[in-house]
């Protein structure tokens, strides 16, 4: 038996817009918030912001350490770009969000996507994608939804 010596598919490889049809859904990975993310995302970002930096500050309004939404938004963001458009994504155009529920650490956080529109460019094989991500914890309670529009590479001719 000879060994096909054609380069190999790439482990991770992202969706070619071609490969992408409206109402095509998806759900990324599983991730825990711990402690960390939210220390390591306040103190890189400069977002000391009383609520996260002080523990008794909340008032009893959220039950334990509350990340920011923002890290919250990367750490889906990381799922979706290893999934799903990893080596294919060109740029993010636009993202419009809404927070549903505070996410603490400990809880576990996953997405489903929606692919809501695939418009192929005019020139360099290029379309720009948009979808609908629902972010839920690990109760299913939804944590945050958002848009998302990106501009994705097409099969290499």
């Amino acid at each position: 038996m000879t060994q096909d010596r054609s380069a190999p598919t790439p482990l991770g490889q992202g969706y070619y817009w071609q490969d992408l049809a409206v109402g095509q859904r998806f759900r990324t990975f599983r991730r825990t918030v711990t402690e960390t993310d939210i220390v390591n995302f306040i103190s890189a970002t400069g977002m000391l912001e009383t609520i996260f930096i002080d523990a008794a500050y909340a008032h009893g309004a959220i039950q334990g350490r509350p990340a920011p939404g923002a890290l919250t938004y990367g750490l889906i963001e990381g799922l979706i770009m290893q999934g799903m458009v990893q080596g294919t994504g060109l740029a993010l155009l636009e993202v419009h969000k809404k927070m549903l529920a505070p996410v603490v650490a400990g809880d576990t956080i996953w997405a489903d996507i929606e692919v809501t529109g695939v418009r192929p460019t005019s020139a360099h094989n290029r379309a720009v994608v948009t979808s609908a991500i629902e972010v839920f914890n690990q109760h299913g309670k939804p944590v945050m939804a958002y848009t998302a529009t990106r501009m994705l590479a097409g099969r290499p001719d």
